[in-house]
């Protein structure tokens, strides 16, 4: 394994200094791959640490019908201990597929800024949840294999404060390959567990195919959404438990063009589970699981985590 690469928040453009000046960091890649995934890891890095981004996750409540009390005080079936909520925040009341909730007035709960009494919360399979606040927390519904649950944010959470940047192995052109892509037709669906041990189905429109260390790999993609301008992938490989995160990789892949897509490996990141306990992250399909050391892309990440 090369010296690894590490690219922190604040240092976004002495990272990309570093790989210039650093011969090994580089291993054997073309400026052109450098400068590309160099901006690329930048901007992960910025997603990762902002507000909203997976370090700021600070709870995870899973729903029971009826209704469920949510506060930091004894008692509340979902507890949170946080100054900034109440210790009776509101209560969540789910019956069948809708969730409603219904603030305490003890201390403001606020939707756009204006405090709220009682209303449905869309979910975030509806794309854009209802999304309330009380002090630095925002709290919004998730919907997750039919099971709701309340996803908690700190958008003051210490694990921003205290990233100290992500670790990769050396940018290689080898490693950003030329696929062929196998079209199922019809499409697919490939039933994917979760972290959690719920099942999600998700569309396969096809596997990339492609060659290294002299024989052919395959790895089925999905599409996260119909109208997804690109290929999810998940995937497990020689590295993974190791160098790697243990739970797998995600890739982004362009969408196919005359049956190719670019599959550039030094683009592989870490589930947000590597960074929290609160994520319900996918995990590769058992024939995404390769023997293949992808040594390419993001390493372990060295903070708290599964």
């Amino acid at each position: 394994m090369g010296t690894p690469q590490v690219v922190k928040p604040l240092f976004a453009l002495t990272a990309a200094v570093a790989l210039w000046a650093s011969p090994c960091a580089r291993g054997d890649a073309s400026r052109e791959e450098v400068d590309a995934v160099t901006a690329w890891r930048a901007a992960r890095v910025q997603a990762l640490t902002s507000p909203t981004g997976w370090l700021a996750l600070e709870g995870l409540f899973w729903l029971k019908p009826g209704e469920n009390s949510f506060g930091s005080g004894a008692g509340q079936l979902l507890r949170l201990k946080h100054p900034a909520l109440a210790s009776r925040a509101g209560v969540f009341s789910l019956a069948g597929t809708t969730v409603r909730f219904s603030a305490s007035g003890e201390r403001p709960v606020l939707l756009a800024g204006k405090p709220v009494g009682e209303l449905v919360l869309a979910t975030d399979a509806a794309r854009e949840p209802t999304i309330l606040t009380t002090g630095p927390l925002e709290f919004f519904i998730i919907e997750r294999g039919g099971q709701y649950g309340v996803r908690v944010r700190d958008t003051q959470s210490a694990r921003r404060r205290e990233f100290h940047g992500l670790d990769y192995f050396p940018i290689d052109d080898r490693w950003a390959v030329d696929a062929r892509f196998e079209p199922y037709e019809p499409s697919r669906v490939i039933s994917i567990i979760n972290i959690l041990g719920m099942e999600v189905p998700m569309p396969s429109p096809g596997a990339l195919v492609f060659e290294r260390d002299g024989r052919e790999w395959r790895l089925d993609a999905v599409l996260e959404d119909p109208s997804a301008d690109s290929l999810f992938v998940m995937f497990a490989d020689g590295t993974s438990g190791h160098e790697t995160y243990g739970g797998g990789r995600f890739l982004s892949v362009p969408l196919p063009h005359e049956g190719h897509a670019r599959v550039d490996f030094n683009r592989a990141y870490n589930p947000p589970c590597a960074f929290n306990n609160f994520a319900t992250c996918p995990l590769p399909p058992p024939q995404n699981r390769v023997s293949l050391r992808v040594t390419a892309g993001e390493l372990k990440y060295s903070g708290a985590g599964h």
